[in-house]
C-alpha cells in the first residue's frame, strides 16, 4: 500500500483486518488472511431503523409435499418462494 504524507510517497506493509476505501469502485477493501477482500460486508445482523430485518441463516425448510389437498398453483408459489430465499443466503438449501 502506498500513501503520500510529507511531500513524499511511503509504502506500508498491509496488516491483518486493516481497511481502506477504494476510491474507483466506492466501495472498502479489508486485507484478510493475507489478501484483500473487496464489495463483502461482514457482520451478525442488519438493523433499519432500529428493527433487526436480516441475521443468521435460518435451518433449511423442507418443499411442500403430501396432504390430503393438492393445490399446485400454492405448490408452485411455495417452491418459488423458498428457491429465492435460499438463492439469497436467508436459508438453507
Amino acid at each position: 500500500m502506498c500513501d503520500w504524507l510529507d511531500q513524499r510517497r511511503r509504502f506500508v506493509a498491509p496488516v491483518e483486518a486493516m481497511s481502506l476505501f477504494v476510491r474507483s469502485t466506492s466501495t472498502w477493501a479489508v486485507f484478510r488472511g493475507g489478501a484483500w477482500e473487496t464489495g463483502l460486508l461482514r457482520g451478525d445482523a442488519l438493523v433499519i431503523g432500529g428493527e433487526q430485518v436480516i441475521g443468521a441463516r435460518a435451518p433449511a425448510i423442507a418443499d411442500p409435499a403430501g396432504g390430503a389437498t393438492v393445490d399446485n398453483e400454492a405448490r408452485t408459489a411455495i417452491d418459488a418462494i423458498l428457491d429465492a430465499l435460499r438463492e439469497h443466503g436467508l436459508i438453507e438449501i
